[in-house]
């Protein structure tokens, strides 16, 4: 099972990792984008206020042009430890034991604007980047990114493909139709009997949903393995809409 997550705009600083190195990321058909994009954007660095105007940094993140121009001789961290904010609050994965943090490493996968998908324990720098930001010098990043992640995707042959990406960052990635997948979408009861998405415990709820999977890493084939599976620890998971499955939050 492959498990895909979307990154976070906020990151943890710094790092004791080596400085990043394209060759030893997964999906390593990637590189000639990886390579396009990072070059782009710490060619955009060397203008500041170039950046900040296409990064639509206020004067207080200003900082993080720095953090691009330096995303080839930067410290790097696994990048689940990277990204911060509710859904790796939640997700909390360095207080995760060693062979949880290994599952994370064999199946989860997070889905970056300049690196496209990358290994839960790839380590990578920090950045600023968003999914629907235009690089000078680059097509745009669904052009960049789209056909390539889906190759990539279908190399490595995944049994099941578990998204739960948004959807700016689905658009970066479209996965191939050769693959079975499903869509998770975050949903709570309504009295009525309806089920309402949800926004902020969306994150949350994705986060912790995935550490249940790490930490008792079930077999999963497909759709009834993946609501077997959460059932025994302690999730729901229904038919959702669209071919979509509804992971299940009750207040």
């Amino acid at each position: 099972m492959l498990v895909l997550l979307p990154p976070s705009e906020t990151k943890r600083p710094g790092g004791e990792g080596a400085p990043l190195d394209l060759d030893r990321l997964a999906f390593p058909t990637l590189r000639e984008p990886r390579e396009a994009v990072v070059d782009a954007l710490v060619a955009l660095s060397a203008d500041e206020d170039a950046a900040a105007r296409v990064l639509k940094l206020s004067a207080r993140r200003r900082h993080e042009i720095a953090d691009n121009a330096a995303l080839r001789t930067g410290p790097t961290m696994a990048a689940v430890d990277r990204y911060t904010g509710v859904l790796y609050d939640a997700l909390d994965a360095a207080s995760l034991d060693g062979e949880a943090r290994a599952w994370l490493g064999a199946h989860v996968a997070i889905q970056s604007a300049p690196l496209g998908p990358v290994g839960a324990l790839d380590r990578i720098p920090t950045y600023r980047l968003a999914a629907g930001t235009s690089l000078p010098g680059v097509a745009s990043l669904r052009r960049v990114w789209a056909d390539a992640v889906r190759a990539a995707v279908a190399a490595r042959t995944p049994d099941f493909v578990l998204d739960l990406r948004s959807e700016a960052y689905v658009a970066l990635g479209p996965l191939p139709s050769t693959v079975a997948s499903a869509y998770i979408r975050v949903v709570t009861p309504t009295p009525g009997g309806a089920a309402r998405a949800l926004n902020h415990f969306n994150k949350h709820a994705k986060g912790a949903f995935v550490r249940s999977l790490a930490r008792h890493r079930p077999s999963i084939g497909d759709v009834d393995d993946l609501r077997a599976s959460a059932e025994s620890m302690g999730w729901t998971i229904v038919d959702g809409v669209d071919g979509e499955v509804a992971l299940v939050v009750r207040g």
